[in-house]
């Protein structure tokens, strides 16, 4: 608690950074809208899904959710821009491919839907033509956080805001979590408030309609985050997650708050070993989280982990074979049984784009 303060205080310190930063990024978005900068378009669906701020929103759990709505229906595919990867350019996954070579979380797509092509590239604008001269059946791409990148105009804008921080109540940063202006929200057609409690009411849905203020074309929906069962790292058995387990929660993702208040609910106790986003575990690390582990009860421990820090604890394959290591699927759950009108109008977005050509 001291340790939180301490961060909030110290980031009201970079109020000047602060607002540095806004007025670098509203210059830039002023040259944009303005036709100075120039955006570009393919003929073809793009659909990006993205934010206006650093941390998690459930970026991945989003394109992981269109992908299985989508590709029965629509040749899709995702592009990323592949962060903290030790490659660089362009590149298609295969299957040789390992997180180093394409990142975490496009590493997770690929695994999940080995079916549905999986490309990464810094530059977008570069990318997608490569990904089109190796995949020429390709109906639609779904990009993945390119929301702020407006090299490249995407005809369907999924923008994702976290219920705990709604981008109407955040700062730029580095005193608070924004990237990009506000004002942005209004380039997206589809707005999804993400990680809102399951039970959220009517009237609080309104209220937070209003604060948004969407314009007359724009589509707010409202998600809560959704668990699977735990599965086994190698094996695939599933588990039953409840009061007796000991929990040892190995996270390396931006925002692990929902976990733990789940394995508040869902376990008898549960301890934490919390890592930077997107870290690149090493030998030492998982060498760490055994001496955790022994001194848990051996009846009942487990480690549990996201899919997305999972892709990179894979290259330990033979330390990992024999531990209790289960990885936990999440997946968003529309609230108001909205579900259905969401896919109307993704899948309308595809199918009227293709009639233009």
């Amino acid at each position: 608690m001291f340790s939180n303060f301490f961060l909030k205080s110290f980031r009201i310190l970079l109020l000047p950074f602060a607002l540095l930063y806004w007025l670098g990024i509203s210059v830039r978005n002023f040259l944009y809208n303005k036709g100075i900068f120039k955006s570009s378009s393919f003929a073809l669906p793009l659909i990006c899904v993205g934010n206006l701020s650093v941390g998690g929103t459930g970026k991945s759990p989003m394109i992981e959710y269109l992908v299985v709505k989508l590709k029965d229906k629509f040749k899709v595919a995702t592009l990323s821009r592949g962060y903290k990867r030790k490659t660089k350019g362009y590149a298609l996954a295969n299957s040789s491919t390992t997180a180093l070579d394409i990142g975490d979380e496009p590493m997770q797509f690929h695994l999940k839907f080995p079916d549905v092509p999986v490309a990464v590239g810094e530059e977008r604008i570069v990318a997608i033509p490569q990904l089109l001269h190796d995949k020429p059946d390709t109906e639609a791409i779904l990009l993945d956080d390119a929301f702020q990148h407006r090299t490249i105009k995407a005809g369907l804008n999924i923008l994702l805001t976290d219920y705990n921080n709604l981008f109407t109540r955040d700062f730029y940063l580095p005193t608070g979590d924004l990237r990009d202006n506000k004002s942005s929200y209004k380039r997206a057609e589809i707005i999804i408030v993400t990680k809102c409690k399951p039970d959220l009411s009517e009237n609080e849905k309104l209220e937070i309609i209003q604060e948004i203020n969407p314009l007359s074309n724009q589509h707010i929906f409202f998600t809560a985050i959704e668990y699977g069962a735990p599965y086994h790292i190698k094996n695939k058995t599933l588990l039953l997650l409840d009061e007796q387990r000991e929990v040892l929660l190995v996270s390396g993702i931006a925002n692990p708050r929902p976990l733990k208040k789940m394995l508040e609910n869902q376990s008898k106790v549960y301890y934490m070993m919390q890592y930077a986003d997107h870290h690149i575990f090493s030998i030492d690390d998982l060498n760490d989280i055994k001496k955790k582990l022994e001194t848990m009860d051996e009846k009942s421990r487990i480690i549990l982990t996201t899919e997305k820090d999972a892709v990179r604890l894979l290259k330990f394959e033979t330390e990992i074979r024999n531990l209790p290591l289960y990885i936990l699927p999440v997946r968003h759950h529309f609230l108001f049984n909205e579900a259905r009108q969401f896919d109307n109008l993704v899948e309308k977005f595809i199918t009227t784009f293709a009639k233009k050509f």
